[in-house]
């Protein structure tokens, strides 16, 4: 298994940055792919950006293209969430997760998610 711990998150005000992690721990060497989702609420979970754990593809969604960036440190075993320019529809809880099946759809670990709040 693979565990997964979030961090970073917050309140800003609109136009700032805020950078969380994600600290992967267990079966790390199993990972695929890591992403990051969010879940506004009243909102179903939405694709944030995702990056290959053993290359460097990186995807985002169009919402966030341009303004967040996904890194790791494989090293640390922890993926990154680089978030500037936050309006205040990126408020959200943030959610780390592992893909470690690549023949298979769908994330495999979830963290327990971290609160990002923006004020306008």
């Amino acid at each position: 298994q693979v565990q997964l711990v979030e961090s970073g998150g917050g309140l800003v005000q609109t136009g700032d940055s805020l950078r969380l992690s994600c600290a992967a721990s267990g079966r790390t060497f199993s990972m695929y792919v890591m992403g990051w989702f969010r879940q506004a609420p009243g909102k179903e979970r939405e694709f944030v950006a995702a990056i290959h754990w053993s290359g460097d593809n990186t995807y985002y969604a169009d919402s966030v293209k341009g303004r967040f960036t996904i890194s790791k440190d494989n090293a640390k075993n922890t993926v990154f969430l680089q978030m500037n320019s936050l309006k205040p529809e990126d408020a959200a809880v943030y959610y780390c997760a592992a893909d470690v099946r690549p023949m298979v759809s769908g994330y495999d670990y979830w963290g327990q998610g971290t609160q990002v709040t923006v004020s306008s």
